[in-house]
């Protein structure tokens, strides 16, 4: 079980492309060279753009195209090697100006997907400031980056958890018990009405990132929310001890399990369930249209996951006469949910 979020082995892009790589480059020796010559003509014409002073926006949006039709097309494997050599090209100075695909990159965090990261694509007031100090050119790219179709997924995937949690306290009442695995900022509790009106009775969130755990401690002291930290690990060995629950979710946190691990944490939140309580895991979708951009020059390399794949966990972890599960897109069709309401 390599991918544990333990708090020690953090998710990073190696873990990830190594999980992603089925077979050995040289097998694709001939594509290999035809992609990569591809990939210079599409670096050098950005770099022709970016020294004829081409507007900042319109040379990113051109540059995700490219990459996703050329990342569609390509053998995995194949691409995952492309992805140095675009990290390697000089033009990734000039993106890393956006401050949105800066932090990707860099990972002050030490990891792929963190809460600030989420931040920058939620356009939330707690990164202003940062924003507001970055570049023109900078200011520019973002207005771009921020729309791009998986960070408006994002922001969709957001709203729908606050609408899950408010329906689940409106369902259960003041005894309404809610947990988020792998929480990050919490930021969905900020749209909350249950939690503004004192409608909930606790609301766990639980992350391994210890930053995320003291942020979500001083922004909702004195509600309903309990910040812990604790990663997959703490709900696999003692899931226990946290209590049972109404509504359990993980958002973000299947885009980095293997199937294997998906499925055992799966199986423990079922058990974690109170009778007619809910689970919900979101994945981002196959064929999210600026992967090649993200996986470039954003250094952040998710598991994609098509509607049979989430079916393939949920039937793997549970017996589907004792629960309603349900698999469905999001209004944008970049993010996959997965819901399985366990029968009273």
């Amino acid at each position: 079980m390599q991918t544990v979020f333990d708090g020690k082995s953090l998710i990073t892009a190696e873990i990830i492309a190594g999980s992603l790589r089925r077979g050995k480059l040289e097998h694709h020796g001939e594509e290999f060279e035809t992609a990569r010559a591809e990939l210079a003509l599409i670096l050098h014409a950005t770099q022709q753009q970016i020294e004829q002073q081409k507007y900042p926006a319109e040379i990113v949006r051109r540059l995700l195209s490219l990459l996703s039709a050329l990342r569609a097309k390509v053998h995995p494997d194949v691409w995952q090697a492309l992805i140095p050599v675009a990290q390697n090209h000089p033009i990734l100075k000039y993106f890393l100006e956006d401050p949105l695909t800066n932090w990707s990159f860099t990972k002050p965090r030490g990891y792929s997907g963190d809460a600030q990261l989420l931040d920058y694509i939620y356009c939330d007031p707690h990164v202003a400031e940062s924003v507001a100090n970055a570049s023109e050119i900078g200011k520019a790219l973002y207005s771009h980056t921020q729309n791009v179709p998986s960070c408006v997924a994002a922001r969709e995937r957001r709203d729908l958890l606050t609408r899950y949690v408010d329906e689940t306290a409106a369902k259960n009442g003041p005894e309404t018990e809610v947990l988020a695995i792998a929480a990050g900022h919490l930021r969905e509790a900020n749209r909350s009405i249950a939690l503004a009106e004192g409608r909930l009775k606790r609301w766990v969130a639980l992350d391994q990132d210890p930053q995320s755990v003291g942020l979500i401690a001083r922004d909702f002291q004195g509600t309903a929310v309990e910040a812990v930290d604790g990663s997959v690990r703490t709900v696999l060995t003692r899931g226990h001890k946290l209590g049972k629950f109404d509504l359990i979710y993980a958002s973000g946190l299947y885009d980095y399990l293997q199937h294997n691990v998906a499925v055992k944490l799966t199986k423990t939140c079922l058990q974690m369930l109170k009778p007619n309580g809910t689970f919900l895991f979101a994945n981002y979708a196959e064929g999210t249209p600026d992967a090649g951009y993200r996986e470039t020059f954003m250094d952040w390399v998710l598991l994609l996951r098509s509607e049979v794949d989430m079916w393939n966990i949920v039937n793997a972890s549970v017996d589907r006469n004792s629960v309603d599960a349900k698999v469905f897109f999001g209004e944008n069709r970049n993010v996959l949910y997965a819901v399985i309401e366990k029968r009273g």
